[in-house]
């Protein structure tokens, strides 16, 4: 099924921006038309590689007033769930199978006012959202492994996608569909017809000299 344009959100990664200049860059990428910012935090535990921490995104607050989608790739997860959200992020998503207790870690996340998600890894199974889609406000499925920027698109992350938007259609509430991994201008419009409404590009954006025509390109093709 199409969705309407006004339903769709880029979210540009800034984990593909020049650190040494994330303020300009993040006020750069808003002003090009990104939806959203966001904000993958990798712990060197979990994943490899180490990014953000709290205080960035806290830093980084000041400079937008767009809605900042703090993925966590971390484990164990609530004490840095609840430090993101008290630091000015709009939505944690976090791996089921880096938190003991699921179920508690997403009240963890909505007791303190902030949306939760869960993330599926490539190979993971959606099989525990059943059990606590009523406490989801979005699900980011993986479409390449976690731990680096810059990877190819996984094909068989289009099949998940289906299925995650039939579980999400069949609950009936209003719960946001955002896949991360390998999206380009050339990909993204099947992706959005698997079912997605939220997607978030790296280097596909900061890895070219003009934003928006990247974030342009985008929405062309999402129009289509």
């Amino acid at each position: 099924m199409r969705r309407h344009m006004a339903s769709y959100r880029i979210a540009p990664s800034i984990l593909s921006a020049d650190f040494a200049r994330l303020g300009d860059e993040v006020r750069a990428v808003v002003d090009a038309g990104a939806d959203w910012i966001h904000f993958d935090v990798m712990d060197n535990h979990y994943v490899p590689n180490l990014t953000f921490g709290p205080m960035v995104c806290q830093a980084l607050r000041k400079h937008t007033s767009a809605p900042i989608d703090v993925h966590l790739m971390v484990q164990p997860v609530d004490a840095l769930a609840q430090a993101f959200c008290r630091a000015g992020a709009d939505m944690v998503s976090f791996h089921p199978d880096a938190s003991a207790h699921v179920d508690r870690t997403l009240q963890v996340i909505r007791a303190e006012g902030r949306q939760a998600g869960l993330a599926f890894n490539p190979a993971t199974p959606l099989d525990v959202l059943e059990w606590v889609i009523d406490k989801v406000d979005l699900v980011l499925i993986m479409s390449v492994n976690p731990g680096f920027g810059g990877q190819s698109f996984i094909d068989s992350a289009l099949r998940k996608i289906e299925r995650a938007r039939g579980l999400i259609d069949a609950s009936g509430r209003d719960i946001r569909l955002e896949v991360d991994g390998g999206i380009k201008v050339d990909n993204i419009r099947r992706v959005a017809d698997a079912g997605a409404d939220t997607f978030v590009a790296g280097s596909a954006i900061f890895g070219q000299a003009d934003y928006a025509a990247v974030v342009t390109a985008m929405r062309a093709e999402l129009a289509r």
